[in-house]
Parts: structure tokens; sequence; C-alpha cells
């Protein structure tokens, strides 16, 4: 039961690289899906041929991603709140954005708290800084108090820069 099984070893320089598959080399049997292939082939019309041929739709200027809209954003975050080191957009006290026909900009927009100091002042200062955009024909801005203000509003980034991440 003690069978020796032995190995051979053969020391060779080079071994042979085997033969690349070429399309040409494929044997046509009759019941082969590619049986007949050649015959009258033709390559099908690119579906994406059309659609990569297309530019993508350039959003509308005053539109959520148009070049009018966005300024107004980076204007908004211009803007900190004075008790809070965070810019008003990312604190979550601008509601809405709205550029109205005539690139009339409307914010809609709370504070903290309604007794929060800058409450007087901080309404004129978006107007000013939002209706100096380019672009921007006038500003106006609507302080509401429903819903009101929670640190639920805020950005991770401005959670993060108050440590509250």
């Amino acid at each position: 039961m003690n069978e020796e099984r032995k190995i051979e070893i053969e020391e060779v320089d080079a071994a042979p690289r085997p033969p690349k598959a070429r399309v040409s080399d494929v044997i046509e049997t009759p019941n082969s899906p590619l049986a007949g292939a050649q015959e009258g082939y033709q390559r099908k019309k690119d579906y994406l041929s059309g659609f990569l041929a297309q530019k993508p739709a350039e959003p509308a200027p005053v539109e959520p991603g148009g070049d009018l809209y966005e300024a107004v954003i980076e204007a908004l975050k211009e803007i900190y709140d004075p008790e809070i080191p965070v810019n008003i957009y990312d604190l979550g006290l601008i509601y809405g954005v709205e550029i109205l026909p005539g690139n009339h900009a409307k914010v809609t927009m709370t504070l903290t708290t309604p007794h929060c100091p800058v409450a007087e002042s901080m309404p004129g200062e978006i107007e000013l800084r939002v209706g100096a955009v380019p672009g921007i024909g006038d500003a106006e801005v609507e302080l509401v108090w429903d819903p009101p203000w929670d640190p639920q509003k805020m950005s991770d980034e401005a959670k993060l820069e108050l440590g509250m991440l």
C-alpha cells in the first residue's frame, strides 16, 4: 500500500507561448450561435451617439444651480451671525431664495430667537448684500418665525464648526 509516487522534474529554458485567440480562428458549426453571423452582418447603430452629441442643458441663471442664484447664495454665506461664528446660510437661518422676474431676489429667513439683538439690523444687511450681487435688480427679505429655528437646521459644516458633531 505504500506506493511511492515520484514527481519528475524537467528543467527547461523557456516555455512555449500559448497561441492568441483570434476572431478569424473561430470554427463555425451548424449549431453555433455564430453560424452565418458574418453574412449580412451590419453593426447596429450606436444608441449613445445621439445622447453624447447633445450638450447638457444649462440651468437658467435664476433657478437653483444657475449663476445668479448661486451668486446670491455665496453673498449670504459671507454674512455671519454676530453671536455664533458661522455664516447665516450654514446656520440654517435662510429658509428660501427666489429670483423673481426682473431679477428681483426674495430671501425668506428667520433668526435664532425673536429676541435676537440683530433682529432689526440683519434683514437690512441681507437686503444690501444681496442687492449688491451683480445682476440682481432689487432684494427683499421676509422675516418669518414659523417654523421656528432649531439647531437641526444647521448644515453639517456648521455643526462641525461648533463642535456639535
